[in-house]
């Protein structure tokens, strides 16, 4: 193989519009190159061997998981993917930013791909049903194929016109980079009492956080769509999961989603914990936000309850 061919897969590290054209054959073929910085953010956790632990560090592992937790459910799922809200161009942008921190593509991708999922969920065009295709690769393989790389504009036209979304979607790589800068910048500052170092920070701020919450979301994908419980017959095989409401932080009450997709709320009764929702709540008292998109009517009629 000749190195001109490695130089498409590998400026698309940094700019995701460049690539050369592939047959139709490969295009649901693992891209290796293009996912060699995936594979590499996973073996990376073992320099926790090296760096070992501190409780500054793990605490800042577990509040940058939620942060960014919720900037994916409340941000890139909520706002993005199905506008249940409102908020002005300059909270987009920070929402969006916030979102790329989460290393889960740019807004534009996230919420292209995810439109889709809800047109054609569970069905032969559904890039990630574990149905269809198996657990491994709706949890995490499709999103490594050249088909499910690209950026559907056509998609999310009400997004794309906005040029700084296309530019944060271009270079998603530039926002992950910082906040790992970020991370082991805050190590070498904070004092010596507490124990910890920019490698420290790093690791468990940026890499071990990165990678729980990558898995955490794709549960929602692989997970909800095959264990819970159903109170709404959908077209398709999502679930309600309450387990999996905590790890995501409401995202688990996948069957209310999926039979309300436009509702703002996604734990539909208050014993049903979404915390994404009470935090876009808050928002939304402050002026942040607005226009939140309420549960519709129907979805509390008897009628519509099928609990299987």
């Amino acid at each position: 193989m000749s190195m001109s061919s490695f130089v498409s897969p590998i400026t698309r590290w940094f700019d995701t519009t460049t690539g050369a054209r592939v047959s139709d054959t490969d295009l649901d073929r693992v891209d290796l190159i293009r996912i060699l910085p995936f594979i590499l953010l996973h073996l990376s956790a073992l320099f926790v061997l090296a760096v070992g632990w501190s409780p500054v560090a793990v605490t800042v592992a577990v509040m940058a998981y939620l942060i960014r937790m919720f900037a994916v459910t409340g941000f890139y799922h909520r706002y993005f993917s199905h506008r249940s809200y409102r908020t002005s161009r300059i909270g987009q942008f920070v929402f969006a930013l916030l979102g790329a921190t989460a290393v889960q593509r740019g807004p534009l991708w996230w919420a292209a791909h995810h439109r889709h999922h809800h047109r054609h969920s569970d069905s032969e065009q559904d890039p990630h049903s574990p149905g269809r295709n198996g657990f491994l690769w709706s949890h995490m393989l499709w999103l490594t194929t050249r088909r499910n790389f690209a950026t559907d504009t056509s998609a999310v036209p009400d997004l794309a016109r906005f040029p700084e979304l296309r530019f944060l979607d271009r270079f998603d790589i530039l926002v992950p980079a910082l906040f790992a800068t970020g991370m082991y910048v805050l190590g070498e500052l904070l004092p010596p009492a507490f124990e910890t170092s920019g490698w420290q920070m790093g690791v468990w701020g940026f890499i071990i956080s990165t990678l729980v919450l990558f898995h955490g979301t794709c549960t929602i994908n692989s997970l909800a769509h095959r264990f819970g419980k159903r109170r709404y017959d959908t077209e398709d095989d999502s679930r309600n999961s309450w387990i999996l409401a905590l790890v995501t932080l409401g995202e688990g009450w996948h069957n209310n989603h999926h039979h309300c997709p436009g509702a703002v709320r996604q734990g539909f009764y208050w014993w049903e914990i979404d915390v994404t929702y009470y935090v876009l709540k808050g928002l939304e008292r402050i002026g942040v936000i607005w226009d939140l998109n309420d549960v519709p009517e129907r979805a509390y009629q008897p009628s519509q309850e099928v609990r299987t």
